[in-house]
């Protein structure tokens, strides 16, 4: 005769060793970024730095048959930042050198991919539209686990995340207009330096920004991304820290018009 008092009581042993075992489960496998959590020490980017002393001149034109010679350097480092991402236990430094370094290796990546471009526009779906439907909205690489586009790290993390209007002269859009990739990786011990550095390089550059006292034409990026410079100061403000020439206050400002054909040697 089956005892069914019995039969529960063990049927109940048995969902609750189940559900204990699926918890442990959980713990130890975890969902697909469970493992990245675990990882807060910060990457090394020195692999980054030795592709771009090798591919990026003085000029800041880059060199991307060179950059296709060296794909599997190229791939294993933005592997290494898929499989990387900044934990919290990160410096603000640090987490804005690795998503600069990570916009600017998997533009290149992209670059690479696709050679020979005359335009990274050139990749755009067919019905595109600003901001909403580009190569830069598109989803096309991973980073702990999930899906990632160029605009997501510029976005909505970098401008979103961090006060740090520089980091526009640091990111580099594949174009002739873009601030010039920097010849090596950014870290996050030396990323003040190296923001104004590149801020300064790119205000002097004549071919992207023209500064007189009274007159200024300076690139679009300032009139697209205009808040981020006018936060607490005006744009001649900011200008005056970097520029090569200080500005009257009331010098009348206007955009250049912007190259976007590939900053390539040849």
């Amino acid at each position: 005769m089956i005892n069914s008092s019995t039969d529960a009581m063990e049927i109940k042993g048995v969902l609750r060793t189940a559900i204990v075992v699926f918890a442990m489960l959980l713990v130890g496998c975890g969902s697909p970024n469970s493992s990245f959590a675990k990882r807060t020490e910060v990457i090394d980017h020195s692999g980054w730095t030795t592709l771009l002393k090798r591919h990026v001149q003085k000029d800041g034109l880059v060199d991307y048959r060179g950059f296709i010679k060296d794909q599997a350097a190229l791939n294993a480092y933005t592997d290494l930042l898929s499989d990387n991402p900044p934990a919290d236990s990160w410096s603000d430094s640090d987490k804005i050198a690795y998503w600069i370094n990570a916009y600017n290796a998997f533009t290149v990546k992209l670059i690479v991919d696709n050679y020979p471009v005359k335009s990274i526009k050139d990749l755009n779906p067919a019905l595109s539209i600003p901001t909403v439907r580009s190569i830069w909205t598109k989803e096309w690489f991973q980073i702990g686990g999930e899906d990632f586009s160029l605009d997501q790290i510029e976005h909505k993390i970098l401008r979103k995340e961090f006060n740090e209007p520089r980091i526009h002269f640091a990111v580099n859009c594949a174009s002739i207009s873009c601030p010039v990739l920097r010849a090596e990786a950014y870290i996050g011990d030396k990323l003040n330096e190296q923001l104004t550095e590149q801020t300064r390089i790119f205000l002097a550059d004549e071919t992207r920004n023209k500064i007189d006292s009274t007159s200024v034409m300076v690139s679009k990026i300032f009139s697209w991304f205009g808040g981020d410079f006018k936060k607490d100061q005006s744009l001649i403000e900011f200008l005056n820290k970097y520029a090569p020439k200080q500005i009257d206050e009331d010098a009348k400002v206007r955009f250049m018009s912007y190259d976007w054909n590939l900053n390539d040697i040849e």
